[in-house]
This record gives C-alpha cells, structure tokens and sequence, in this order.
C-alpha cells in the first residue's frame, strides 16, 4: 500500500502518543474490512517530519521478509522533487559523501569520514530567477542511491545549496520545506510486476 503522505506528520511513533501516517494507513485498513493487513502492516520507508510525499507499507508477514531484503539491497528506485537555495551551477552530479551523526548536536547529521557510505544523484531542472526580493533557487530532482537519515539535507547543505525551508541545516521559511518524495519503482518481489508510484508535488517551483 502505498500512502501520499502530508506535511507535520510523522510515519513512526516517538513514545509522545503523536498520531503517526502508520496509525493513519491501520485505520484505512480496518475501515476497508481488512483486519490482517491492519495488524501486519509495517512501514517500508520513512520521512521526516516536514517532507511530503510516498510511503511504502507492507502488508503482510509473509512477504515482509523478502521486502526488508529489498530495502537492504536499495531495490527501491527513488526520486524527490526538492528546491535549493542558490543557482547550482552544475546540471547533475553525484553526491558521494560519508554521513555519521552530528557530535554536537543529536538532531543532526553531517558529512564525516567516520560516517556511513552515502550516495545521491541530483540534476537540477530548473534555476529560477530572484524576484521580489527572493533569493535565487534551484529546482532540482533527487535519486537516494543509499537511505541515510536526513541524506539528501545534508548532502545539498554540503554542497552550500540547502533546501529552501531546512530550518536544521539551512534557514526556516514560512513556506516550509520543499522536499517531496516523488515516485517509487520496484519489481514486487511475489509477482514480478514492475510497480511505478508518483505523488503529485504540493507546491509549485
């Protein structure tokens, strides 16, 4: 099953009773008659809090176990739709740069040789103009190669071109953050069938 999921919420519970996209996606299930899917159910991905877009459950045990490989194999083709601050001036690029966990502060991460191999692919469609006052942007496309926690923040910040809204890594915007996860692809691995999944983007560029 696959959900569009909105800004604010968050997928998996933190131990505060927050009302999660997981509890969200039971509901639906139970609302549909299916009580086995509802209590199998398990995300496949996640995102943060303030990123829109595609999350992936699986719904049953059987099949869960053939899924988690997928994920550990990065079988999951991935792309977000994102705006960055500033004029890239490269049309695309590899971002391979290890991620580790931000020594002073435990919210964050950051580029670090300690850090895990992380790789993503980003090619900018888009420089849109300043007008108005508004700084220069970058209208971009993101493919996870690998699935580090806040991979694509970090790595666009690195690069001196953080998402327009990161209130962690760049500047808080009242927009928010423009990141969307996008489309999924997949070879479902009990059929075979080639799965596409898009999610349309909420806001414009």
């Amino acid at each position: 099953m696959a959900i569009d999921k909105p800004a604010g919420m968050i997928v998996h519970g933190d131990g505060t009773g927050e009302r999660t996209l997981t509890d969200y996606a039971s509901d639906l299930l139970l609302a549909m008659g299916d009580g086995f899917a509802a209590t199998d159910m398990q995300p496949l991905n996640r995102l943060d809090r303030n990123t829109t877009g595609v999350v992936l459950f699986s719904l049953d045990k059987q099949t869960q176990p053939a899924f988690d490989q997928m994920v550990n194999d990065h079988a999951f083709e991935k792309h977000y739709l994102a705006l960055a601050e500033g004029k890239i001036d490269w049309n695309e690029k590899l971002i391979d740069k290890p991620i580790a966990r931000d020594r002073h502060d435990s919210r964050k991460m950051r580029v670090g040789a300690s850090g895990k191999p992380s790789q993503t692919r980003v090619k900018v469609l888009k420089r849109l103009k300043s007008r108005r006052g508004l700084p220069t942007r970058s209208y971009i496309d993101v493919e996870l190669l690998t699935g580090r926690k806040h991979q694509i923040r970090v790595h666009l910040a690195s690069e001196h071109h953080p998402l327009v809204g990161d209130d962690l890594y760049g500047t808080a915007r009242p927009c928010g953050l423009m990141l969307h996860a996008h489309s999924v692809s997949f070879t479902h691995p009990v059929t075979g069938e080639h799965i596409h999944i898009e999610a349309p983007c909420p806001w414009e560029p």
